[in-house]
């Protein structure tokens, strides 16, 4: 296929190959016959010229496979559309001096993995004062009063503290997303809040690797943020979304 300015397809040796490697799981033994369902497997996938690059025994009948092949489609880019949060991302000294100019006081930011997640790395560098990557967290805004509760926080603890504190953003973190598990958690959070009659006064945002912020808006969330998210990403939206609010 001659492939124009909107036509993609993926890139390995060279342009336009459709070179592309993928990588699962498959509850057999490692030995030939499953390295061949593995090889199989791609060439059902629409994969030409599949071979089996790395394979790995992961005990109790079960193997690790890494595929090689070749994609013959390609996808049109201007057909997708995409939803994404719409807001203008500032610097952290512009979040600092947004909020002093429109609010005159510190904002109070909770953040938590909630219910049975104990991954804190994504909550982590959202509110610790070091955050990641050379992006500061929220603890390091001046006009913030950022509040990291770390992991395991059950959603009735989480909306106490917010009624405690007076949390003007709630933030969610969910790394653990095994059987959906993500989904009943976020969507309790959103119950309790509705049950206490505060879901309106809050910004609630979810972040995590399998979120988007599609799906956050469906569970009710006012945004939700995916992988290579940062600090001032979310304190971005959190004070552009309160100012929105007050303008009302």
């Amino acid at each position: 296929m001659k492939q124009g300015k909107e036509q993609v397809r993926p890139y390995g040796d060279t342009m336009d190959d459709g070179a592309m490697q993928l990588s699962f799981t498959l509850p057999l033994k490692l030995d030939e016959m499953s390295c061949e369902a593995a090889r199989t497997l791609g060439e059902q996938m629409g994969l030409t010229d599949v071979g089996v690059t790395y394979s790995r025994d992961l005990g109790q009948g079960f193997s690790f496979f890494i595929i090689y092949g070749k994609y013959t489609g390609s996808v049109d880019i201007s057909k997708i559309t995409v939803n994404k949060v719409e807001c203008q991302k500032m610097k952290k000294e512009e979040v600092d001096q947004f909020i002093s100019a429109k609010f005159g006081r510190k904002l109070n930011i909770l953040g938590a993995c909630i219910e049975s997640d104990a991954h804190t790395v994504g909550i982590d560098a959202i509110m610790n004062m070091k955050g990641y990557n050379g992006h500061k967290g929220l603890e390091s805004y001046h006009e913030m009063n950022a509040y990291n509760l770390g992991a395991q926080v059950s959603s009735e603890d989480f909306v106490a503290k917010a009624i405690e504190m007076k949390a003007d953003a709630l933030l969610v973190s969910q790394i653990v997303t095994q059987k959906n598990v993500h989904l009943a958690n976020l969507t309790k959070l959103t119950d309790l809040l509705e049950a206490e009659s505060i879901r309106d006064q809050i910004i609630l945002v979810v972040g995590g690797p399998r979120i988007t912020h599609e799906l956050a808006k469906e569970l009710g969330y006012d945004a939700g943020f995916g992988p290579n998210t940062y600090a001032e990403d979310v304190a971005s939206f959190v004070v552009q979304e309160m100012a929105r609010r007050d303008k009302k």
